[in-house]
Protein backbone atom coordinates (compact mmCIF):
# COMPACT_ATOMS: atom_id res chain seq x y z
CA UNK A 1 0.00 0.00 0.00
CA UNK A 2 2.74 2.32 0.48
CA UNK A 3 3.21 3.06 -2.95
CA UNK A 4 0.03 3.75 -3.80
CA UNK A 5 0.39 6.68 -0.95
CA UNK A 6 3.41 7.56 -2.60
CA UNK A 7 1.90 7.95 -5.90
CA UNK A 8 -1.22 9.67 -4.85
CA UNK A 9 0.83 12.44 -2.45
CA UNK A 10 3.47 12.93 -5.67
CA UNK A 11 0.73 13.58 -8.27
CA UNK A 12 -2.16 15.52 -5.85
CA UNK A 13 -0.73 16.93 -2.70
CA UNK A 14 3.00 18.06 -3.39
CA UNK A 15 2.73 20.06 -6.15
CA UNK A 16 0.15 22.18 -4.54
CA UNK A 17 2.57 22.32 -1.82
CA UNK A 18 -0.01 20.46 1.11
CA UNK A 19 0.89 18.18 3.98
CA UNK A 20 -0.48 16.72 6.64
CA UNK A 21 0.02 19.67 8.25
CA UNK A 22 -2.19 21.75 5.41
CA UNK A 23 -5.12 18.86 6.19
CA UNK A 24 -5.35 19.24 9.79
CA UNK A 25 -5.72 23.06 8.87
CA UNK A 26 -8.52 22.61 6.94
CA UNK A 27 -10.19 20.16 9.32
CA UNK A 28 -9.67 22.86 11.92
CA UNK A 29 -11.70 25.48 9.72
CA UNK A 30 -14.22 23.01 9.16
CA UNK A 31 -14.72 21.84 12.51
CA UNK A 32 -15.37 25.49 13.90
CA UNK A 33 -19.19 24.06 13.74
CA UNK A 34 -20.03 21.04 14.98
CA UNK A 35 -19.95 18.08 12.53
CA UNK A 36 -20.65 14.26 12.49
CA UNK A 37 -18.26 13.46 9.96
CA UNK A 38 -15.97 15.13 7.06
CA UNK A 39 -13.58 14.67 4.08
CA UNK A 40 -11.42 15.65 0.70
CA UNK A 41 -11.53 13.55 -1.89
CA UNK A 42 -8.40 14.49 -4.38
CA UNK A 43 -8.40 13.28 -7.46
CA UNK A 44 -6.29 13.03 -10.89
CA UNK A 45 -7.87 11.45 -13.90
CA UNK A 46 -6.82 10.80 -17.63
CA UNK A 47 -8.84 9.20 -19.71
CA UNK A 48 -8.87 8.41 -23.46
CA UNK A 49 -11.13 6.80 -26.27
CA UNK A 50 -10.54 6.06 -29.62
CA UNK A 51 -13.59 5.12 -32.26
CA UNK A 52 -13.48 2.91 -35.32
CA UNK A 53 -15.98 3.08 -37.99
CA UNK A 54 -16.27 2.55 -41.98
CA UNK A 55 -12.80 1.41 -41.60
CA UNK A 56 -11.82 4.84 -40.46
CA UNK A 57 -10.79 5.60 -36.93
CA UNK A 58 -13.10 8.63 -36.75
CA UNK A 59 -12.42 9.87 -33.16
CA UNK A 60 -9.88 10.27 -30.47
CA UNK A 61 -10.15 12.17 -27.18
CA UNK A 62 -7.85 12.65 -24.62
CA UNK A 63 -9.07 14.67 -21.42
CA UNK A 64 -6.95 15.35 -18.00
CA UNK A 65 -8.94 16.38 -14.41
CA UNK A 66 -7.83 16.95 -11.18
CA UNK A 67 -9.92 18.48 -8.11
CA UNK A 68 -10.84 18.18 -4.52
CA UNK A 69 -14.39 17.80 -3.06
CA UNK A 70 -14.71 18.51 0.85
CA UNK A 71 -17.74 17.27 2.61
CA UNK A 72 -19.09 18.17 6.08
CA UNK A 73 -22.13 15.99 7.39
CA UNK A 74 -24.67 17.03 10.19
CA UNK A 75 -27.10 14.41 10.75
CA UNK A 76 -28.69 13.90 7.47
CA UNK A 77 -27.70 16.93 6.46
CA UNK A 78 -24.57 17.62 4.07
CA UNK A 79 -22.57 20.48 2.91
CA UNK A 80 -20.51 19.79 -0.37
CA UNK A 81 -18.08 22.27 -1.98
CA UNK A 82 -15.37 21.39 -4.49
CA UNK A 83 -12.86 23.43 -7.04
CA UNK A 84 -10.88 21.83 -9.76
CA UNK A 85 -7.84 24.46 -7.90
CA UNK A 86 -5.69 22.25 -5.49
CA UNK A 87 -4.27 24.57 -3.35
CA UNK A 88 -4.74 25.54 0.18
CA UNK A 89 -6.85 28.90 -0.33
CA UNK A 90 -8.82 26.80 -2.58
CA UNK A 91 -9.61 24.11 0.78
CA UNK A 92 -9.91 27.05 2.81
CA UNK A 93 -12.27 29.09 0.74
CA UNK A 94 -14.54 25.02 -0.04
CA UNK A 95 -14.25 24.69 3.83
CA UNK A 96 -15.71 28.09 4.29
CA UNK A 97 -18.56 27.24 1.95
CA UNK A 98 -19.51 23.46 3.81
CA UNK A 99 -19.74 25.83 7.18
CA UNK A 100 -22.84 26.94 6.09
CA UNK A 101 -24.33 24.02 7.36
CA UNK A 102 -26.72 23.78 10.47
CA UNK A 103 -25.42 22.99 13.82
CA UNK A 104 -27.04 19.76 14.68
CA UNK A 105 -23.76 17.63 14.89
CA UNK A 106 -22.03 16.18 17.28
CA UNK A 107 -18.69 17.69 17.90
CA UNK A 108 -16.06 14.74 16.10
CA UNK A 109 -12.58 15.40 17.56
CA UNK A 110 -10.07 15.71 14.76
CA UNK A 111 -8.49 12.03 14.36
CA UNK A 112 -4.93 11.61 14.33
CA UNK A 113 -3.54 10.44 10.72
CA UNK A 114 -3.62 7.25 9.96
CA UNK A 115 -2.91 5.18 6.34
CA UNK A 116 -6.34 3.10 5.99
CA UNK A 117 -5.11 -0.53 4.87
CA UNK A 118 -6.93 -1.35 1.80
CA UNK A 119 -6.60 -4.01 -0.62
CA UNK A 120 -4.18 -4.52 -3.95
CA UNK A 121 -6.40 -5.84 -6.20
CA UNK A 122 -5.11 -4.46 -9.56
CA UNK A 123 -1.62 -3.18 -10.84
CA UNK A 124 -1.51 0.66 -10.29
CA UNK A 125 -0.53 1.18 -13.83
CA UNK A 126 -1.06 3.77 -16.16
CA UNK A 127 -2.81 2.03 -19.17
CA UNK A 128 -3.00 4.96 -21.63
CA UNK A 129 0.83 4.80 -22.48
CA UNK A 130 1.10 1.08 -22.34
CA UNK A 131 0.41 0.93 -26.39
CA UNK A 132 1.21 4.51 -28.56
CA UNK A 133 -1.46 5.51 -31.14
CA UNK A 134 -0.52 4.04 -33.67
CA UNK A 135 -0.66 0.51 -31.92
CA UNK A 136 -4.33 1.76 -30.70
CA UNK A 137 -5.32 2.52 -34.07
CA UNK A 138 -3.67 -0.38 -35.47
CA UNK A 139 -5.76 -2.77 -32.50
CA UNK A 140 -9.24 -0.82 -33.87
CA UNK A 141 -8.13 -2.16 -37.52
CA UNK A 142 -7.69 -5.53 -36.79
CA UNK A 143 -11.07 -5.91 -34.79
CA UNK A 144 -12.66 -4.64 -38.48
CA UNK A 145 -10.61 -7.17 -40.39
CA UNK A 146 -11.44 -10.15 -37.87
CA UNK A 147 -15.21 -9.01 -38.05
CA UNK A 148 -15.35 -8.96 -41.54
CA UNK A 149 -13.62 -12.38 -42.24
CA UNK A 150 -16.00 -13.89 -40.17
CA UNK A 151 -18.90 -13.93 -42.93
CA UNK A 152 -19.86 -11.80 -46.05
CA UNK A 153 -22.86 -10.65 -44.35
CA UNK A 154 -20.90 -8.11 -42.43
CA UNK A 155 -21.58 -4.75 -43.99
CA UNK A 156 -20.64 -2.73 -41.45
CA UNK A 157 -18.34 -2.77 -37.98
CA UNK A 158 -17.86 0.02 -35.00
CA UNK A 159 -15.42 -0.25 -32.75
CA UNK A 160 -14.53 1.64 -29.30
CA UNK A 161 -11.15 1.40 -27.32
CA UNK A 162 -11.04 3.48 -23.91
CA UNK A 163 -8.61 3.95 -21.41
CA UNK A 164 -8.85 5.23 -17.66
CA UNK A 165 -6.00 6.24 -15.38
CA UNK A 166 -7.06 7.72 -11.97
CA UNK A 167 -5.42 8.29 -8.60
CA UNK A 168 -7.44 9.15 -5.41
CA UNK A 169 -6.04 10.08 -2.18
CA UNK A 170 -8.83 10.90 0.93
CA UNK A 171 -8.78 12.40 4.36
CA UNK A 172 -11.57 12.04 6.88
CA UNK A 173 -11.98 14.06 9.62
CA UNK A 174 -11.19 10.80 11.96
CA UNK A 175 -7.85 10.79 11.18
CA UNK A 176 -8.05 8.02 8.16
CA UNK A 177 -6.05 8.72 5.24
CA UNK A 178 -6.61 6.46 1.94
CA UNK A 179 -5.00 5.92 -1.39
CA UNK A 180 -5.68 4.24 -4.58
CA UNK A 181 -4.45 4.09 -8.60
CA UNK A 182 -7.29 2.68 -10.56
CA UNK A 183 -6.19 1.68 -14.48
CA UNK A 184 -9.27 1.21 -16.53
CA UNK A 185 -9.72 0.09 -19.75
CA UNK A 186 -12.68 -1.18 -22.04
CA UNK A 187 -12.95 -2.57 -25.61
CA UNK A 188 -16.32 -2.68 -27.75
CA UNK A 189 -17.52 -4.06 -31.16
CA UNK A 190 -20.77 -4.28 -32.59
CA UNK A 191 -21.45 -5.11 -36.39
CA UNK A 192 -24.29 -4.85 -38.65
CA UNK A 193 -25.13 -7.93 -40.94
CA UNK A 194 -27.50 -7.86 -43.76
CA UNK A 195 -29.23 -10.32 -46.03
CA UNK A 196 -32.39 -10.43 -48.12
CA UNK A 197 -32.63 -6.67 -47.20
CA UNK A 198 -32.74 -7.28 -43.66
CA UNK A 199 -30.74 -5.34 -41.36
CA UNK A 200 -29.60 -6.69 -37.88
CA UNK A 201 -26.91 -6.05 -35.30
CA UNK A 202 -24.78 -7.64 -32.27
CA UNK A 203 -22.45 -6.10 -29.63
CA UNK A 204 -19.96 -7.83 -27.27
CA UNK A 205 -16.62 -6.43 -25.52
CA UNK A 206 -14.83 -6.49 -22.63
CA UNK A 207 -12.45 -4.84 -20.37
CA UNK A 208 -11.45 -4.37 -16.49
CA UNK A 209 -8.25 -3.10 -14.19
CA UNK A 210 -5.55 -4.02 -17.04
CA UNK A 211 -3.89 -2.14 -19.37
CA UNK A 212 -4.16 -2.52 -23.22
CA UNK A 213 -1.94 -5.75 -22.99
CA UNK A 214 -5.26 -7.47 -22.31
CA UNK A 215 -6.79 -7.23 -25.64
CA UNK A 216 -4.62 -10.14 -26.80
CA UNK A 217 -5.39 -10.98 -30.38
CA UNK A 218 -7.13 -14.53 -28.92
CA UNK A 219 -9.51 -11.92 -27.15
CA UNK A 220 -10.43 -9.67 -30.07
CA UNK A 221 -11.32 -12.79 -31.85
CA UNK A 222 -13.32 -14.06 -28.75
CA UNK A 223 -14.95 -10.55 -28.62
CA UNK A 224 -15.90 -10.53 -32.51
CA UNK A 225 -16.88 -14.18 -32.83
CA UNK A 226 -19.32 -13.96 -30.21
CA UNK A 227 -20.94 -10.24 -31.87
CA UNK A 228 -21.08 -11.64 -35.42
CA UNK A 229 -23.20 -14.67 -34.16
CA UNK A 230 -25.65 -12.46 -32.57
CA UNK A 231 -26.04 -10.59 -35.38
CA UNK A 232 -26.28 -13.80 -37.29
CA UNK A 233 -28.67 -15.19 -34.76
CA UNK A 234 -30.73 -11.86 -35.23
CA UNK A 235 -31.30 -12.14 -38.94
CA UNK A 236 -33.07 -15.81 -38.56
CA UNK A 237 -35.26 -14.37 -35.53
CA UNK A 238 -38.77 -14.57 -36.19
CA UNK A 239 -40.99 -12.56 -34.10
CA UNK A 240 -41.28 -12.76 -29.99
CA UNK A 241 -44.77 -14.06 -28.74
CA UNK A 242 -46.26 -12.37 -25.78
CA UNK A 243 -47.68 -13.23 -22.32
CA UNK A 244 -47.15 -14.46 -19.43
CA UNK A 245 -44.34 -17.69 -19.86
CA UNK A 246 -41.65 -19.88 -18.11
CA UNK A 247 -38.36 -17.54 -18.85
CA UNK A 248 -35.16 -18.56 -18.43
CA UNK A 249 -32.11 -16.39 -17.93
CA UNK A 250 -29.08 -17.41 -18.93
CA UNK A 251 -25.69 -16.88 -16.98
CA UNK A 252 -23.48 -13.45 -16.84
CA UNK A 253 -24.44 -10.53 -18.89
CA UNK A 254 -28.27 -11.13 -17.57
CA UNK A 255 -26.85 -10.76 -14.04
CA UNK A 256 -27.46 -6.68 -15.14
CA UNK A 257 -31.34 -7.54 -14.26
CA UNK A 258 -30.45 -8.43 -10.80
CA UNK A 259 -28.59 -5.58 -10.58
CA UNK A 260 -30.94 -3.20 -11.84
CA UNK A 261 -34.23 -5.01 -10.49
CA UNK A 262 -32.97 -5.87 -7.39
CA UNK A 263 -29.43 -4.40 -6.56
CA UNK A 264 -30.67 -0.97 -6.25
CA UNK A 265 -33.06 -1.65 -3.99
CA UNK A 266 -30.92 -2.96 -1.38
CA UNK A 267 -28.74 0.14 -1.37
CA UNK A 268 -28.35 1.49 2.20
CA UNK A 269 -29.85 5.29 1.06
CA UNK A 270 -33.71 4.07 0.02
CA UNK A 271 -33.69 1.33 2.56
CA UNK A 272 -32.98 4.03 4.97
CA UNK A 273 -35.40 6.40 3.83
CA UNK A 274 -37.95 3.70 3.47
CA UNK A 275 -38.75 4.03 -0.61
CA UNK A 276 -37.30 0.45 -1.04
CA UNK A 277 -39.61 -2.72 -1.52
CA UNK A 278 -37.12 -4.63 1.09
CA UNK A 279 -37.53 -1.56 3.46
CA UNK A 280 -37.19 -3.09 7.23
CA UNK A 281 -37.05 -6.53 5.98
CA UNK A 282 -33.66 -7.94 7.54
CA UNK A 283 -33.98 -11.19 8.36
CA UNK A 284 -37.68 -12.20 6.21
CA UNK A 285 -37.74 -13.96 3.25
CA UNK A 286 -37.59 -11.96 -0.03
CA UNK A 287 -36.63 -14.74 -2.62
CA UNK A 288 -36.77 -18.27 -3.55
CA UNK A 289 -34.78 -20.85 -1.76
CA UNK A 290 -31.24 -21.36 -3.37
CA UNK A 291 -31.01 -17.36 -3.81
CA UNK A 292 -28.30 -16.25 -2.80
CA UNK A 293 -27.02 -13.25 -4.22
CA UNK A 294 -23.42 -11.09 -3.16
CA UNK A 295 -22.30 -7.84 -3.61
CA UNK A 296 -18.26 -8.27 -3.76
CA UNK A 297 -15.84 -5.18 -4.39
CA UNK A 298 -12.72 -7.20 -3.93
CA UNK A 299 -12.36 -9.73 -6.79
CA UNK A 300 -9.27 -8.94 -8.42
CA UNK A 301 -9.00 -7.17 -11.93
CA UNK A 302 -12.68 -6.74 -12.32
CA UNK A 303 -14.46 -3.12 -13.91
CA UNK A 304 -16.58 -3.16 -10.33
CA UNK A 305 -13.66 -4.01 -7.66
CA UNK A 306 -12.19 -0.97 -5.64
CA UNK A 307 -8.79 -1.73 -3.08
CA UNK A 308 -10.91 1.63 -1.13
CA UNK A 309 -14.44 2.69 -1.97
CA UNK A 310 -14.38 6.51 -2.33
CA UNK A 311 -14.82 7.28 1.81
CA UNK A 312 -11.61 5.26 2.08
CA UNK A 313 -13.24 2.42 3.56
CA UNK A 314 -11.77 -1.38 2.29
CA UNK A 315 -14.05 -2.62 -0.09
CA UNK A 316 -15.85 -6.72 1.39
CA UNK A 317 -17.91 -9.49 0.61
CA UNK A 318 -21.16 -8.81 1.47
CA UNK A 319 -23.96 -11.26 1.22
CA UNK A 320 -27.63 -8.94 0.62
CA UNK A 321 -30.05 -12.25 0.29
CA UNK A 322 -28.13 -15.84 1.77
CA UNK A 323 -30.91 -18.86 0.68
CA UNK A 324 -33.44 -16.24 0.12
CA UNK A 325 -33.40 -14.54 3.10
CA UNK A 326 -32.65 -10.82 3.65
CA UNK A 327 -29.13 -10.66 5.55
CA UNK A 328 -28.40 -6.70 4.85
CA UNK A 329 -27.58 -3.65 2.38
CA UNK A 330 -24.62 -2.31 0.77
CA UNK A 331 -23.91 0.90 2.70
CA UNK A 332 -21.56 4.24 2.91
CA UNK A 333 -20.46 5.82 5.92
CA UNK A 334 -23.31 8.52 6.28
CA UNK A 335 -26.43 6.01 5.77
CA UNK A 336 -24.62 3.05 7.95
CA UNK A 337 -24.45 5.46 10.47
CA UNK A 338 -27.94 6.84 10.42
CA UNK A 339 -29.09 3.10 10.14
CA UNK A 340 -27.20 1.83 13.36
CA UNK A 341 -24.94 -0.38 10.49
CA UNK A 342 -21.50 -0.91 9.51
CA UNK A 343 -20.04 0.44 6.31
CA UNK A 344 -20.32 -1.84 3.68
CA UNK A 345 -17.46 0.06 1.82
CA UNK A 346 -20.08 0.93 -1.15
CA UNK A 347 -19.43 4.72 -1.07
CA UNK A 348 -18.77 5.42 -4.27
CA UNK A 349 -18.62 8.30 -6.62
CA UNK A 350 -18.04 9.13 -9.84
CA UNK A 351 -15.58 12.28 -9.60
CA UNK A 352 -14.48 14.85 -6.87
CA UNK A 353 -17.52 16.81 -8.45
CA UNK A 354 -19.95 14.46 -6.66
CA UNK A 355 -21.48 13.06 -3.41
CA UNK A 356 -20.59 9.75 -2.81
CA UNK A 357 -23.62 7.67 -2.12
CA UNK A 358 -24.47 3.60 -1.71
CA UNK A 359 -23.79 2.03 -5.22
CA UNK A 360 -23.02 -1.51 -6.49
CA UNK A 361 -19.44 -3.14 -7.31
CA UNK A 362 -19.95 -6.56 -8.71
CA UNK A 363 -22.95 -7.77 -7.81
CA UNK A 364 -24.14 -11.48 -8.97
CA UNK A 365 -25.78 -14.75 -7.27
CA UNK A 366 -24.12 -17.63 -6.44
CA UNK A 367 -24.34 -21.07 -8.37
CA UNK A 368 -26.97 -23.62 -7.09
CA UNK A 369 -27.14 -27.61 -8.74
CA UNK A 370 -28.45 -27.52 -11.94
CA UNK A 371 -26.64 -27.63 -15.45
CA UNK A 372 -27.63 -25.35 -18.12
CA UNK A 373 -28.97 -27.54 -20.14
CA UNK A 374 -31.08 -29.56 -17.80
CA UNK A 375 -32.97 -26.47 -16.97
CA UNK A 376 -33.50 -25.37 -20.35
CA UNK A 377 -34.46 -29.33 -20.94
CA UNK A 378 -37.28 -28.78 -18.17
CA UNK A 379 -39.56 -26.04 -19.71
CA UNK A 380 -42.06 -26.90 -22.29
CA UNK A 381 -43.14 -23.88 -23.30
CA UNK A 382 -41.03 -20.37 -22.33
CA UNK A 383 -38.00 -18.31 -23.42
CA UNK A 384 -34.49 -18.30 -23.28
CA UNK A 385 -32.89 -14.81 -22.85
CA UNK A 386 -28.99 -15.13 -23.76
CA UNK A 387 -28.45 -11.24 -24.04
CA UNK A 388 -30.06 -8.16 -22.77
CA UNK A 389 -30.43 -4.59 -24.19
CA UNK A 390 -31.32 -1.81 -21.98
CA UNK A 391 -34.07 -1.66 -19.01
CA UNK A 392 -35.96 0.53 -16.70
CA UNK A 393 -36.56 -0.12 -13.12
CA UNK A 394 -38.08 1.97 -10.50
CA UNK A 395 -36.93 1.94 -7.47
CA UNK A 396 -39.70 2.02 -4.88
CA UNK A 397 -42.23 -0.08 -7.05
CA UNK A 398 -39.55 -2.64 -8.41
CA UNK A 399 -41.53 -2.76 -11.48
CA UNK A 400 -38.91 -3.08 -14.44
CA UNK A 401 -38.65 -3.74 -18.05
CA UNK A 402 -35.94 -5.20 -20.09
CA UNK A 403 -35.30 -5.94 -23.78
CA UNK A 404 -33.19 -8.92 -25.14
CA UNK A 405 -30.76 -8.64 -27.56
CA UNK A 406 -30.97 -12.26 -27.94
CA UNK A 407 -33.43 -14.37 -27.24
CA UNK A 408 -34.50 -18.12 -28.15
CA UNK A 409 -38.44 -20.00 -28.12
CA UNK A 410 -38.29 -23.22 -25.59
CA UNK A 411 -40.93 -25.77 -26.45
CA UNK A 412 -40.62 -29.13 -25.46
CA UNK A 413 -37.37 -28.82 -24.16
CA UNK A 414 -35.65 -27.50 -27.00
CA UNK A 415 -34.08 -24.34 -28.06
CA UNK A 416 -36.58 -23.89 -31.05
CA UNK A 417 -36.12 -20.50 -33.25
CA UNK A 418 -34.90 -16.99 -32.47
CA UNK A 419 -37.17 -14.63 -31.49
CA UNK A 420 -36.88 -10.68 -31.81
CA UNK A 421 -38.11 -7.74 -30.10
CA UNK A 422 -38.70 -9.88 -26.93
CA UNK A 423 -39.08 -7.73 -23.75
CA UNK A 424 -39.20 -8.89 -19.89
CA UNK A 425 -41.67 -7.35 -17.59
CA UNK A 426 -41.79 -7.65 -14.15
CA UNK A 427 -41.68 -6.50 -10.42
CA UNK A 428 -37.69 -7.25 -9.24
CA UNK A 429 -38.03 -8.12 -5.17
CA UNK A 430 -41.49 -10.46 -6.65
CA UNK A 431 -39.74 -12.28 -9.42
CA UNK A 432 -36.96 -13.39 -7.20
CA UNK A 433 -39.46 -16.18 -5.31
CA UNK A 434 -40.57 -17.14 -8.78
CA UNK A 435 -36.69 -19.10 -9.01
CA UNK A 436 -37.37 -22.31 -9.14
CA UNK A 437 -33.97 -23.74 -10.84
CA UNK A 438 -30.45 -22.17 -10.13
CA UNK A 439 -28.10 -23.31 -12.65
CA UNK A 440 -24.07 -24.10 -11.82
CA UNK A 441 -22.47 -22.22 -14.90
CA UNK A 442 -22.28 -18.70 -12.62
CA UNK A 443 -20.32 -16.46 -14.70
CA UNK A 444 -19.57 -12.97 -14.53
CA UNK A 445 -19.81 -10.23 -17.30
CA UNK A 446 -16.95 -9.86 -19.78
CA UNK A 447 -16.36 -6.06 -17.99
CA UNK A 448 -18.62 -3.56 -19.77
CA UNK A 449 -20.59 -2.57 -17.26
CA UNK A 450 -21.57 1.21 -16.18
CA UNK A 451 -24.67 2.07 -13.96
CA UNK A 452 -26.19 5.21 -13.44
CA UNK A 453 -27.78 6.48 -10.21
CA UNK A 454 -28.91 10.13 -9.52
CA UNK A 455 -27.14 11.29 -12.30
CA UNK A 456 -23.68 9.82 -11.33
CA UNK A 457 -22.25 7.00 -14.10
CA UNK A 458 -19.61 4.67 -12.32
CA UNK A 459 -17.84 1.21 -13.51
CA UNK A 460 -19.62 -2.32 -11.85
CA UNK A 461 -19.56 -6.24 -12.59
CA UNK A 462 -22.69 -8.10 -13.12
CA UNK A 463 -23.26 -11.75 -12.93
CA UNK A 464 -25.67 -14.94 -11.96
CA UNK A 465 -26.19 -18.86 -13.25
CA UNK A 466 -28.55 -19.56 -15.33
CA UNK A 467 -31.87 -19.23 -13.66
CA UNK A 468 -35.46 -20.49 -14.45
CA UNK A 469 -38.08 -18.29 -13.13
CA UNK A 470 -41.41 -19.61 -13.63
CA UNK A 471 -43.99 -16.80 -12.82
CA UNK A 472 -43.77 -12.64 -12.31
CA UNK A 473 -42.60 -12.36 -15.96
CA UNK A 474 -44.52 -10.74 -18.59
CA UNK A 475 -42.71 -11.25 -21.73
CA UNK A 476 -43.88 -8.17 -24.18
CA UNK A 477 -43.67 -9.30 -27.65
CA UNK A 478 -44.97 -8.53 -31.08
CA UNK A 479 -47.75 -11.36 -31.20
CA UNK A 480 -49.62 -13.09 -28.55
Amino acid sequence: MTHLFAEAEQRLLVPAGLNEQALQQVFARLHSHAIDDADLYFQFTRSEGWSLEEGIVKSGSHSIDQGVGVRAICGEKTAFAYSDDISLPALFAAADTTRAIAQVGQSQQIGLSQRAQGHQLYSSIDPIPSLDSAAKIALLEKVEQLARAQDPRVKQVMAGLAAEYDVVYLARLDGTRAADVRPLVRLSVMVIVEQDGRREQGSAGGGGRFDFAHFTEARLLDYVQKAVQQALINLEARPAPAGAMTVVLGHGWPGILLHEAIGHGLEGDFNRKGSSAFSGKIGERVAAPGVTVIDDGTLADRRGSLNIDDEGTPTQRTVLIEDGILKGYMQDRMNARLMGMAPTGNGRRESYAHLPMPRMTNTYMLNGQHDAQEIIASVKDGLYAVNFGGGQVDITSGKFVFSASEAWRIENGKLTYPVKGASLIGNGPEVLNYVSMVGNDMALDPGVGTCGKEGQSVPVGVGQPTLRIDGGLTVGGTHT
